[in-house]
């Protein structure tokens, strides 16, 4: 193999399935910024795609991508607005192309979905930093890449994934929840927590639920309290992820 082929540029789309809101976009120049800005390398493409309003890849653009990233969301993976269920059957389109797919929260139930399994209302909300607990084969993988075993994250869904279709592994789970990852062989990855996530974002994320009357403000102050007391490892998960979507996690 050549030093050409080994360096070989990568391209990559980001489904973007929320809007943007003002303080991201002034902040961080948006979700897809945030996304770029953990997991791109120097050289390789990334494309956004705004799948919430319709804008997905076509059918002779896929083959033009080494993988996928579907972003978060404020909608249900269980629900059936049109541009849901286009972006369920493109999934099921990249998974028979066995594109690699990373699904984070609304992505990650959304993956459960197009694969047969799952999704619903959890019994409440998580908000702030959770630990998650990676399955015994999932540390051996982790320990790979010099991931350790425990996960610190930022967590900030409502939804949650019910029942793993057939043939899916589970790879996570937290004291709130039983599905934080999964895979499918091993170019199918979902994660519920939000690797991507500084604990700026979701600070005016829960504002923002406050004032839309989603949550209550006993929600605030544990959100508050949780990210005082720990940090989410975000250069472990950018490993992690950079991994995945780069095929250097031995899955």
């Amino acid at each position: 193999m050549g030093i050409e082929e080994k360096k070989r540029s990568k391209t990559f789309g980001v489904l973007l399935c929320a809007e943007d809101s003002d303080y991201v976009k002034k902040t961080h120049g948006g979700y897809f910024g945030v996304f770029a800005g953990l997991l791109a390398d120097e050289g390789d493409e990334w494309r956004l795609y705004r799948a919430v309003r319709g804008e997905l890849p076509r059918g002779d653009e896929i083959d033009r991508f080494d993988g996928f990233v579907v972003t978060g969301s404020c909608s249900d993976a269980h629900s059936n607005d049109a541009w849901i269920l286009d972006l369920v059957d493109l999934l099921r389109n990249l998974v028979d192309k066995r594109k690699k797919v990373l699904g984070i929260c609304f992505g990650h139930q959304i993956l459960c979905r197009a694969l047969g399994g799952k999704t619903g209302r959890a019994k409440a909300w998580d908000l702030g930093v959770t630990c998650i607990h990676p399955t015994p084969s999932t540390i051996r993988l982790l320990s790979s890449l010099n991931i350790p075993p425990h996960l610190p994250v930022i967590e900030c869904h409502r939804d949650e994934v019910w029942e793993l279709p057939p043939q899916v592994e589970l790879m996570a789970k937290s004291e709130k929840t039983g599905i934080e990852m999964f895979r499918y062989g091993d170019y199918i990855m979902g994660i519920q927590g939000h690797p991507e996530y500084s604990k700026d974002i979701l600070l005016n994320i829960v504002d923002r639920l406050l004032q839309c009357n989603l949550i209550q403000s006993f929600h605030v102050e544990a959100a508050k309290a949780s990210i005082s007391g720990k940090d989410p490892d975000r250069e472990s998960w950018k490993r992690l992820c950079k991994g995945f979507l780069n095929g250097t996690l031995p899955l």
